[in-house]
């Protein structure tokens, strides 16, 4: 790896250290202030899009609120370049109690040391019965 891709590589692992602290100023500070993000879902073709610190920053942490658990447990970070790949596992508890657990992958676009593009992509999957569901039934 040249030193780029080690630099950027270690900043995709900065960044789910502080997505998984819910931790919005350490998240923004790997991004470029003009920074685009494409959500997993939406009604646009890309999802839908974000762009600059301010929409990004409350997207995030409208998730965080949404579902107060939700981790990215990453199994992978590849850097080519000026792009890069997060792949995870999503897992989260929505307000019911319902359980997300879903494999997904962030592709990125860096711009000197920083994220300037995000782009996420997430299985689609059913929601998954509460913890302790599945016991009470059997």
């Amino acid at each position: 790896m040249s030193p780029p891709e080690i630099t950027r590589t270690h900043l995709l692992e900065l960044l789910f250290a502080a997505f998984n602290r819910h931790d919005g100023s350490a998240v923004m500070a790997c991004m470029t202030d003009d920074v685009v993000f494409d959500a997993a879902a939406g009604p646009d073709t890309c999802g839908r899009r974000l762009s600059g610190t301010t929409e990004v920053r409350a997207a995030f942490e409208a998730t965080w609120t949404a579902m107060p658990d939700v981790s990215w447990q990453c199994t992978r970070h590849a850097v080519f370049g000026e792009r890069g790949i997060s792949e995870w596992i999503f897992r989260a508890t929505t307000r019911d109690g319902q359980r997300i657990e879903a494999e997904g992958c962030d592709l990125f676009v860096f711009r000197g040391d920083k994220i300037c593009a995000k782009s996420a992509f997430r299985k689609e999957r059913p929601l998954q019965p509460a913890l302790g569901t599945n016991e009470a039934a059997s």
